[in-house]
């Protein structure tokens, strides 16, 4: 099993555990935003079951039907996850408004805090682990819902000081006030995660840093050469692509622009890991002049 594998399915096992706890502090309070932080939580199970299933079939190579591979899997489940967090965000909303028809006050609630808050602590060290990993191995999956866990972590910290506050003051009313905040914060997590994976599928460039680290390598490896121009990049999930024209002199051999398109293409790869360079070799006579990467 991959890496990344071992961590979604870690993902899995933490978030039925956080559920599991979470939903025994409701239980024995019956506080409506531990009501809301529980459902946080099933989102959090389905979502890392997505994200389980998106990076297998990420991870298959390229095939006959796709041969760019499948990177954009992990798009697609950050997508869904993304449109799940909002769903539970509603049902929170919902949950909040018969708490204000009906105000109570809570059973039990000091014990319920303390079990909440083991569970906040296991979701805290996860997210962390998620968007390190995440990020070290590029993956949007993973991040997606290391994000999304983060936002868990601040919704339940909001929410157990929220329903200590209920406790010592006795207005019911805020215990349905904090779940409102949760359900808000919660809508503004999905829009984000779903923002950020569509610029993913719409074959985004990669970030402007990168490519400033893309345009200096070309131009330091393409030595012999005349230019290089129409340089275009996108990413998708863990896989990045570059493409541009490399100009030659019309003298030069087969053999030696072949020698220069390997060296760049091996030194691309050491700054962008498992990318994929297209470099259309062309005579001087095409030279452009314009959106030059080396001269």
């Amino acid at each position: 099993m991959s890496p990344l594998m071992k961590i979604a399915t870690g993902s899995i096992v933490v978030g039925i555990v956080v559920l599991a706890l979470k939903t025994l502090a409701w239980w024995m309070t019956g506080s409506i935003a531990l009501l809301s932080d529980a459902l946080e939580s099933t989102v959090n199970v389905a979502t890392a079951i997505a994200a389980l299933i998106a990076i297998r079939l990420a991870s298959r190579p390229a095939d006959a039907n796709h041969p760019y591979g499948h990177h954009k899997a992990e798009l697609f489940s950050a997508i869904l996850e993304g449109v799940m967090i909002i769903i539970a965000a509603l049902l929170i909303m919902r949950e909040a408004y018969h708490g204000f028809l009906a105000p109570r006050m809570l059973d039990a609630p000091l014990e319920g805090l303390l079990v909440n808050g083991l569970a906040s602590v296991i979701n805290a060290f996860w997210c962390w682990m998620l968007i390190t990993q995440g990020r070290k191995r590029r993956s949007p999956a993973l991040v997606a819902d290391g994000r999304h866990l983060f936002t868990d972590v601040i919704s339940s910290v909001g929410v157990t000081f929220g329903v200590l506050v209920a406790i010592l003051s006795g207005w019911a009313m805020l215990d349905p006030l904090m779940a409102l905040i949760v359900a808000i914060n919660i809508l503004w997590s999905g829009w984000r995660v779903m923002r950020e994976s569509l610029s993913g599928l719409l074959d985004e460039a990669i970030p402007d840093v990168t490519l400033a680290q893309v345009r200096e390598t070309i131009s330091r490896e393409a030595e012999g050469a005349v230019e290089a121009h129409d340089l275009r990049t996108r990413h998708a999930g863990q896989a990045s692509f570059v493409e541009f024209h490399l100009i030659v002199p019309g003298d030069m051999t087969v053999n030696a622009a072949h020698d220069i398109c390997d060296r760049i293409e091996a030194a691309l790869k050491e700054i962008l890991e498992g990318c994929v360079v297209t470099i259309h070799v062309e005579p001087e006579r095409k030279a452009k002049h314009s959106g030059v990467v080396v001269l």
